[in-house]
């Protein structure tokens, strides 16, 4: 069964979404905390902790040269042993990120290798693990589709990869639509992490097609006559 993570830096959004929704893990990015407004990482990292409490949390490196990046990440791990430290399966000039990954492997630092977008990278990461430390590999499955290209054959293919390793799961990352969601469940994905807009459409039940259209023809009726158009 795929597990379910929130993606989000949101203090309320997380809190509300493990009490009601039961979600198992927490994924978060600069990006994420950026647009949050968070001023002190680590600060607001704690915060998150606290409100978890023994479900893992995902906080990423921001640095770009391997040393600052191993350095970031042996921070990081000490902050709890909840957290995967998140590294890029690359650096911003596309070198791939082998080395680090083996480096913190090595010494049991649990880590979400991020930014997975191709089963090349994949078979990279394969080489660099002992399988031993707990590994999540994030594949980018909504931006992979952005592209036009379907993201499903890449996450089934890299469970093939990986099915003896028990410690190394494949998440689902960048999720556009609930659809997402059944889509990683039916390629057996390990965890797909969900912005909190679409968690709460994930657990209910679907609704019918034909309540559907009714709710849609209804929110343009109601638009248009808020809006007092006339042709």
């Amino acid at each position: 069964m795929t597990k379910l993570y929130c993606d989000t830096s949101n203090l309320k959004d997380i809190s509300y979404s493990i009490k009601k929704y039961k979600v198992h893990g927490v994924t978060t990015n600069p990006s994420i905390m950026r647009k949050e407004g968070v001023k002190n990482y680590k600060e607001h990292c704690l915060k998150i902790l606290k409100l978890i409490q023994n479900k893992p949390l995902s906080v990423e490196v921001f640095a770009d040269k391997e040393n600052e990046i191993i350095e970031q990440a042996k921070k990081i791990a000490k902050w709890s042993k909840n957290i995967y430290v998140k590294v890029p399966v690359i650096n911003t000039k596309g070198k791939f990120l082998g080395k680090v990954i083996r480096e913190l492997n090595n010494i049991n630092i649990k880590l979400n290798i991020t930014a997975v977008f191709t089963l090349n990278q994949v078979k990279q990461i394969k080489k660099v693990l002992n399988y031993k430390t707990p590994t999540i590999i994030s594949i980018f499955s909504g931006r992979i589709a952005d592209s036009g290209i379907d993201p499903e054959p890449i996450i089934i293919e890299s469970k093939r990869i990986f099915k003896k390793n028990k410690n190394v799961k494949i998440l689902w990352a960048s999720v556009r639509e609930v659809f997402n969601f059944y889509q990683a469940s039916r390629t057996k994905a390990d965890i797909i992490t969900v912005p909190p807009q679409f968690i709460k459409k994930i657990i209910n039940k679907k609704i019918s097609l034909t309540n559907y259209s009714k709710i849609t023809v209804k929110q343009f009726f109601e638009d248009g006559k808020k809006s007092k158009f006339r042709i």
